[in-house]
């Protein structure tokens, strides 16, 4: 498996003084996931829980629904100039019954890692119908358990600890308690890998859950979080007008800039709950 960190020279230069010194890099490498032998999509991400990555981007982009749906997942034909496996080639084997991705799915293209999977041919094709919805969701969170959030996610963040260049995902119960915590260079694979896990787990529909995220909500994370049931989506950071325009239009509750007991709620203000009372509108 690839290493999740890796070691590079570096000149350090502070008030003027230089000293040269190993400096700790979040590794990135490529993954190509393939479909019964067909290739589906290459992303950059950290190595690591690939299984749960690639298992969260088929669950996202509406191929599979459950962990049932795939027979098995395995690492295939990536060896280096000395004929070791690299392990950045994993092939996925749907389950008897399972159709395989339609052409509003399939991307023959590269994705980085900082967009992720970009360019469908039309905003229709990228409104995936999730069929979990996570509207009918009835979980009620407090402005006091949100913000605990973010410090509980970046406590989790172990390689970011020795890095500073991993986004982190986390899956969360409506009382605080983690779930399950991934890092990666790519935001969407961080969410990709904790979903997959959920999915992998049985968790999927996530029910009763909140997905924090170290940046911004993009568009491409509330879909995921919508087409994984999840009912409330929280980040650090600000949403784009398209992912408010999907929570809103999914039922689902978009939490941005939260920050310590600050926080702008942009969709289902219904679910937050405060001095007893559920806030009113959208």
């Amino acid at each position: 498996m690839g290493r999740v960190t890796v070691k590079r020279p570096v000149l350090r230069i502070v008030d003027g003084e230089t000293r040269r010194r190993p400096d700790t890099l979040a590794a990135e490498e490529p993954l190509e996931i393939r479909v019964d032998g067909r290739s589906l999509a290459v992303t950059m991400r950290t190595p690591g829980h690939d299984v749960e990555l690639a298992h969260g981007f088929l669950l996202t982009e509406g191929v599979i629904g459950d962990r049932e749906d795939i027979s098995t997942a395995r690492y295939c034909d990536s060896l280096d100039d000395q004929g070791r496996n690299t392990y950045n080639v994993l092939d996925v084997a749907l389950a008897p019954g399972v159709a395989p991705p339609d052409d509003s799915v399939e991307r023959r293209f590269y994705t980085t890692s900082s967009c992720g999977v970009c360019g469908k041919a039309s905003l229709d094709a990228v409104r995936t119908k999730t069929r979990f919805a996570p509207g009918d969701d009835p979980v009620t969170l407090t402005p006091l358990v949100l913000a605990t959030l973010p410090d509980t996610l970046r406590a989790a963040q172990a390689v970011f600890d020795s890095t500073g260049g991993l986004h982190g995902a986390g899956l969360f119960r409506a009382d605080g308690t983690l779930l399950v915590a991934r890092e990666d260079v790519g935001r969407h694979n961080a969410v990709d890998k904790v979903l997959g896990h959920a999915l992998l787990n049985g968790d999927v529909p996530a029910t009763g859950t909140v997905l924090m995220v170290s940046g911004r909500a993009s568009f491409e994370l509330t879909q995921k979080a919508v087409m994984a049931g999840v009912p409330v989506l929280a980040a650090v950071s600000a949403p784009s007008s398209l992912a408010v325009e999907m929570a809103r239009e999914s039922g689902m509750t978009l939490v941005g800039f939260l920050r310590g007991s600050s926080m702008n709620v942009y969709a289902g203000t219904h679910r937050i709950v405060t001095e007893d009372a559920p806030l009113v509108g959208g």
